[in-house]
């Protein structure tokens, strides 16, 4: 599984004019699942993501997360992350079929509730609108096979 969890001060979504999914603080994750993956890997990025250390405390150091600052996550498929770029046009082979993609999105956000955290999200396979503050900005890329 790959995410790119931006730091955020609000983000939302929005599929066909209508907002589905807003937070203020916290993570908007753009989650890209590929077709080797299991469930273990989406509850070792879960757990990754949820303790990420990237909140500046007192000090300006970033050394606060996710729960210590009651932040939230908004949650975007993005099979875009499994891109073929060797040619101009990009590839999508790379990216795991809906059968195994949805459950796991699931299964990401449900391991993020599961730990206590609000977690709003988009629809998968839809044309979604994603706007975010970016907060720094602050911008990581996780990778399950390099975890």
């Amino acid at each position: 599984m790959k995410a790119v969890v931006t730091r955020v001060t609000e983000a939302y979504v929005r599929i066909d004019g209508e907002i589905r999914g807003q937070i203020g603080q916290g993570f908007l994750v753009l989650l890209g699942v590929g077709p080797e993956d299991t469930e273990k890997e989406a509850v070792r990025l879960a757990d990754k993501v949820c303790g990420c250390r990237v909140f500046e405390d007192e000090n300006g150091k970033m050394n606060l997360n996710l729960e210590t600052v009651g932040g939230s996550l908004l949650v975007i498929s993005q099979f875009t992350l499994y891109a073929d770029l060797k040619s101009r046009r990009p590839g999508f082979s790379y990216a795991a079929k809906p059968d195994i993609a949805i459950p796991l999105y699931e299964r990401f956000m449900e391991e993020c509730r599961s730990r206590g955290f609000h977690v709003e999200h988009g629809e998968f396979g839809a044309d979604m609108k994603v706007a975010s503050v970016n907060d720094g900005p602050v911008t990581l890329l996780f990778d399950t096979a390099e975890l």
